[in-house]
């Protein structure tokens, strides 16, 4: 079996947080896939001045040492590396859809979802529309700009149109609370979507990865909530700094989330919806869902991350571990559906 080169293309052509952020997913994805015998990995490392490095790791030093270079000379290298397929390692807008549809004009296959795709995601509200569409159960929400005022009833959470790890997300109960949270969201976005609150019975997280053309539903993700003192998730239940200042995971302990049993009487009706939503937004390779289950057991649909960085910490890459499959195994098997398809 010949060796596949592999580009990782991480950074943000947006801000150092997100900088941070894929270059921590994507050295997830570098340590636990790293198979020389089977994979040449070469990272494109993009930053917020728009410039291209191609580091031969994800140091700081490395990132210095790499000459800077424009698009049209990062494309010439691009070319000149033979790349076989392209692994996605950028969230940011700007990363998770121009710079797909880069590489989808230079011809080069990539795993996951198409940039045309995640530039409809980056959009809540159109989003739930699409799943609704279809039977999905969604949350009453509305689209609020500077001034507008929320005409649903409170409680209410506050959400950056395209933010994600939950930036800027607020849950208000009463309307004296409702400017400065949304001010704190708008202060990331011109759109806020705002949605009824539904009461909090349980909140999971669901995958989908696509093998051999059939839709496979993985293990639900359930994440540790308190209807009294924490009835949301929030940024710091995601991510944090580490000591040395640098951006990290939050703690994964079994008592913040969990793998829920596949006999668990919710499964079937999250499954059921995220089935519904996967096909109705034309997803490819895999996706992955958030959904709220109020008190009596019903599954709301909230939203949708349509990325995987294949980082044994990706929510993606646990379930499927959680399923049987080990994570290098997985890992190959897009790549390989990837260039079957294009090959």
């Amino acid at each position: 079996m010949s060796i596949l080169r592999v580009l990782h293309l991480v950074g943000s052509a947006v801000d150092d947080f997100y900088c941070d952020l894929s270059r921590l997913y994507a050295q997830g994805c570098l340590d636990n896939t790293a198979n020389p015998e089977r994979y040449e990995f070469h990272i494109a490392y993009i930053t917020p001045d728009r410039k291209w490095r191609f580091p031969t790791d994800l140091s700081n030093d490395s990132i210095a040492l790499a000459t800077p270079l424009s698009i049209s000379e990062a494309i010439q290298a691009i070319v000149n590396l033979k790349v076989d397929v392209m692994v996605p390692q950028m969230f940011c807008v700007p990363g998770m859809t121009q710079y797909r549809a880069l590489f989808d004009l230079l011809r080069i296959p990539y795993v996951g979802n198409t940039a045309e795709l995640m530039a409809l995601v980056a959009d809540k509200a159109k989003t739930k529309a699409v799943v609704a569409a279809v039977g999905v159960v969604v949350p009453l929400g509305e689209v609020l700009r500077k001034g507008d005022r929320p005409s649903i009833e409170f409680p209410i959470v506050i959400k950056p149109m395209n933010g994600d790890n939950s930036i800027g997300v607020s849950l208000v109960h009463t309307v004296e609370d409702f400017d400065a949270a949304f001010q704190r969201a708008l202060s990331h976005t011109d759109e806020v979507l705002v949605e009824t609150f539904i009461p909090l019975g349980r909140e999971v997280r669901c995958g989908i990865v696509v093998n051999e053309g059939e839709l496979v539903c993985l293990p639900l993700e359930e994440y540790a909530l308190n209807a009294n003192t924490r009835p949301i998730r929030s940024y710091a239940d995601k991510l944090k700094q580490n000591e040395a200042g640098n951006l990290d995971f939050a703690a994964k302990e079994s008592t913040h989330s969990w793998i829920v049993d596949p006999t668990d009487p919710i499964t079937e009706g999250v499954w059921e919806m995220a089935r519904k939503a996967h096909l109705a937004l034309g997803c490819r390779h895999y996706s992955l869902f958030d959904f709220r289950i109020d008190p009596q057991g019903n599954p709301w649909f909230l939203e949708a991350g349509l990325y995987c960085s294949f980082a044994e910490s990706s929510v993606i890459s646990a379930m499927v571990e959680a399923s049987g499959t080990p994570l290098e195994i997985f890992f190959d098997r897009m790549l390989q559906d990837v260039l079957n398809v294009h090959g």
